[in-house]
């Protein structure tokens, strides 16, 4: 007798046997038969976003050509899919009538009890091979195609739908009066409702200084027949006052010259505005409260010390209009500049909160959605409800829900429609890298970190396997946009994510409590920011030793090459850590390399170099040079545009006492970081200026700035003599009372610079700020001594005297300079003829930060990270 297959407790067969599926899969489709769900809106979300990707750039008439050909390839699909339906309901039946007749038989042999083990009643198609097995093998291959074609249909109209959207809106943008008077570059006089919020841009020209760009809608214009009515998105950018404390939904009057737009941005024009704008309306009350919000926030962060007031509503509702510069530029070094922007992971830490404290409460699950939900939505007006965090109100939804319930495939799906919606909503989205960070970080931890916790859980407890998982797996899906965007590899963006993430939830939730009580009492709201700042400045100690961390950032290839690199470094070591054998020996030379990187690294290479005498700091266009004056103490010239790059400059040079700076001549790419001067505590003696006050208004600014630091300032002459340490500086030029001209006013002021000679027991240089050949020629007139090295005048312009060069006789030239710096700086003939009067060129677009050593009683140039002769 054959052996009976036990009933189940019910009194019915087993629902599977070994070896075969469960029934339930042949009545879902089962796993084979269909893609993972999520593809389904993966797909169409993919196809969406290339498509407004590339018909941003093209002519309307193209996207309309790609929707119209798209939608012709969604019915033609549509079509075919109902054939395969046709079929497969056919197929079904005569499926269900073979099932019928196979359980009579299952039924009989049962009674008989022969055919028992080999036909369970549930496990019906392991019937014995005399029973043709019609249904489910062509079942499954018909409704895969069915799927397939239903994946291509939602494609297809996805890529129809925003090829005629992109099409609409790239039409109304580049036709109509606004597009026509810009083409012009006219001068209009008109109204403009605010989009967004002012953002405080520096200049990059020497003369300019600070500015405003803010996204508006133009709303009407005045011409000689009346006023039109227009209704088209532009770009302010505006400068004097009156712009910082603007905010969205008001409408203000303004005067300014229309210009083109940039190709592939979804606004009509660029609008250039001087002087202050009239306002004509109040914001809005959504945004008035938004804005009180935010203010009371700011004035309880003053209890605070400056760098953390200024990081903490950066930290919780993205306002870092006083954050700290050298803090931003700590944090995007580390990698934590997504902190300072509104993102879905604040939205998630606020709901989390509300669900937490709400479940700790007894509410029911209703009542806690509920919450989280106002707790979002409050965040959001706080916040302002902007483009960017509505999309951040979206994406932060997909993270909690996908985390919350651990359902990863649900949170792809949910993401791939998100994603979906916005490029459909806002098809600008497509090509800002702010879109695809966000996007990307978001599936990271939706795809990679669940499985990445799970082995990490077999080593190390759960909670700290999900700490770790959490931002790796960002990390690595942020990593190609990174390389594409600016060509880096944050490799210390991981440790610094993990040891800075404890602090972001509390300093987050506390500072959005104070933000609601600011209002109501300043006292507790000053009370509730104090824990909050040691959230806080924990997290600036980690950025700033982040920062500092040797090849914190790898170089690598931007762009598109840089893309494909790191894809094929990612198919090469994929593999080949899947073998455990292999990542022990990655693990070990990583773990080796880093050590000799942090531990040898300074010792064979340290910056700055031992007996260091002179330092050109590398600032980008340019110049900021320190002059040792003893241990912790140099002599600042110039200051170059930016404060955070001499800050760091100096930080690295480990400089807390400067007794003199030397301001050769108020132009931006000189004087522009002098505030980066007297931060980390450094105390500064006096400041020397040019006799020269041209421009006068970055004159007065630094005058004004020095005596409210109650600093000194004194004016250069010539003769003046000054010891520090080992350097003695002597000054040179200009001469009161005869200053050069030159053809336009930025010659004469170049030509106005201090020029000085600086000698030590080794050697000499020549200091010549940005003098041009009538300052040259006038200096050879009055006597110039000889140095051992010059640093060369204006950047290595191709303004430069060759007598005045050559009777220098210096050996070697050091250039400061940016790359890629418009000016064409240094020019070639001057690097030709620098090289002809036998002098090596040393510049700091190529070679970094340049120090002078004292080697042996001789001078020696030496840049960041290596020899240089």
């Amino acid at each position: 007798m054959t052996k009976r297959v036990p009933p189940s407790k019910h009194g019915h067969q087993p629902a599977s046997v070994p070896g075969g599926p469960d029934v339930r899969a042949a009545q879902d489709g089962g796993g084979a038969t269909q893609p993972p769900y999520s593809l389904v809106l993966v797909l169409p979300a993919l196809a969406s976003w290339a498509t407004a990707l590339v018909l941003l750039g093209c002519p309307a008439p193209v996207g309309a050509t790609c929707a119209a050909v798209a939608a012709v390839g969604a019915v033609a699909v549509a079509c075919r899919r109902t054939v395969p339906r046709a079929a497969v309901a056919a197929l079904g039946a005569k499926t269900l009538a073979c099932r019928r007749i196979v359980l009579r038989s299952a039924a009989a042999a049962h009674r008989n009890d022969t055919l028992t083990s080999r036909i369970p009643l549930h496990g019906w198609w392991h019937a014995p091979s005399s029973v043709p097995q019609l249904g489910p093998p062509a079942d499954n291959g018909q409704r895969r195609s069915a799927v397939w074609l239903n994946v291509a249909v939602a494609v297809l109209a996805c890529v129809a739908a925003t090829s005629a959207g992109v099409a609409f809106r790239v039409h109304a943008v580049t036709t109509g009066p606004i597009a026509e008077l810009a083409a012009r570059n006219a001068t209009v006089h008109g109204e403009i409702v605010l989009t967004g919020d002012p953002r405080v841009r520096r200049a990059k020209a020497a003369f300019h200084g600070e500015s405003v760009v803010v996204e508006a809608t133009l709303e009407s214009l005045d011409t000689p027949d009346g006023r039109l009515a227009v209704h088209t998105p532009v770009v302010v950018f505006g400068s004097g006052g009156g712009w910082r404390s603007l905010l969205p939904s008001q409408r203000l009057r303004v005067t300014g010259r229309l210009g083109p737009a940039e190709r592939g941005e979804l606004v009509g024009a660029v609008l250039l505005v001087r002087g202050p704008p009239t306002v004509l309306s109040a914001p809005s009350g959504l945004q008035s409260a938004a804005g009180e919000l935010r203010a009371g926030l700011r004035r309880a962060a003053d209890v605070l010390p400056p760098d953390q007031r200024g990081l903490l509503p950066g930290l919780v509702v993205g306002d870092v209009s006083r954050m700290d510069p050298n803090v931003s530029a700590d944090f995007r070094d580390a990698g934590l500049s997504h902190l300072t922007a509104v993102s879905g992971a604040n939205l998630a830490i606020m709901s989390g909160a509300v669900v937490a404290l709400s479940r700790l409460a007894g509410m029911p699950l209703a009542v806690r959605a509920v919450l989280a939900g106002i707790a979002m939505l409050g965040f959001a007006v706080v916040a302002r409800p902007s483009p960017s965090v509505l999309r951040a109100l979206l994406m932060g939804l997909v993270g909690a829900i996908a985390l919350g319930t651990g359902r990863a495939r649900d949170g792809v799906a949910a993401l791939s429609a998100t994603v979906l919606l916005l490029i459909m909503f806002d098809p600008g989205l497509a090509r800002e890298y702010g879109f695809a960070l966000s996007v990307s970080a978001t599936g990271g931890i939706l795809l990679l970190a669940p499985r990445w916790r799970d082995r990490l859980a077999t080593r190390m407890p759960r909670w700290a396997a999900e700490a770790v998982a959490v931002p790796a797996a960002a990390q690595a899906a942020v990593t190609p946009v990174l390389v594409l965007m600016a060509g880096q590899l944050q490799l210390v963006a991981v440790p610094a994510n993990l040891l800075a993430g404890p602090a972001v939830a509390p300093a987050t939730v506390i500072g959005f409590a104070a933000a609601l009580v600011a209002p109501v009492s300043a006292d507790l709201a000053r009370m509730l920011v104090v824990p909050a700042g040691y959230a806080v400045g924990w997290i600036i100690t980690v950025a700033e030793h982040a920062a500092r961390v040797p090849l914190a950032d790898l170089p690598w290839p931007g762009g598109l090459p840089g893309l494909l690199l790191l894809a094929g470094a990612a198919a090469v070591a994929i593999p080949l850590l899947r073998r455990a054998g292999a990542r022990t020996i990655v693990l070990i030379m990583g773990t080796a390399g880093m050590a000799t990187l942090l531990i040898a690294g300074p010792v064979i290479a340290p910056w700055p170099p031992s007996r260091w005498l002179f330092v050109v700091c590398d600032v980008g266009q340019g110049d900021a040079l320190a002059i040792a004056a003893g241990p912790g103490r140099a002599v600042v010239v110039d200051t170059g545009p930016d404060p955070t790059l001499v800050d760091r400059c100096l930080r690295d040079l480990d400089i807390r006492e400067i007794p003199l700076v030397i301001l050769t001549h108020p132009h931006r790419d000189h004087v522009g970081g002098l505030d980066g001067v007297f931060r980390s505590g450094r105390r500064v003696g006096a400041v020397v200026v040019s006799p020269g006050r041209a421009p006068a208004a970055e004159s007065a600014r630094i005058s004004n700035d020095l005596t409210r630091r109650r600093i000194p300032e004194w004016v250069a002459i010539p003769g003046t003599r000054w010891r520090f340490g080992p350097s003695e500086l002597n000054v040179l030029g200009p001469s009161p009372g005869s200053l050069p001209s030159g053809p336009g006013e930025g010659s004469v002021i170049n030509n106005e610079s201090v020029v000085l000679l600086v000698r030590w027991a080794a050697g000499s240089i020549l200091l010549s700020g940005d003098v041009e050949t009538e300052a040259q020629v006038e200096l050879l007139r009055t006597g110039l001594p000889r140095a051992d090295l010059l640093k060369v005048p204006h950047h290595g312009s191709v303004r430069q005297d060759p007598r005045f060069l050559a009777a220098i006789g210096a050996r070697a030239a050091l250039i400061s300079v940016g790359s890629d710096n418009g000016y064409g700086h240094p020019a070639p003939r001057t690097v030709g003829l620098l090289h002809r009067l036998g002098m090596r060129v040393h510049r700091t677009d190529q070679s970094g930060a340049l120090a002078v050593v004292d080697q042996s009683g001789r001078l020696v140039v030496v840049s960041r990270g290596r020899p240089d002769g």
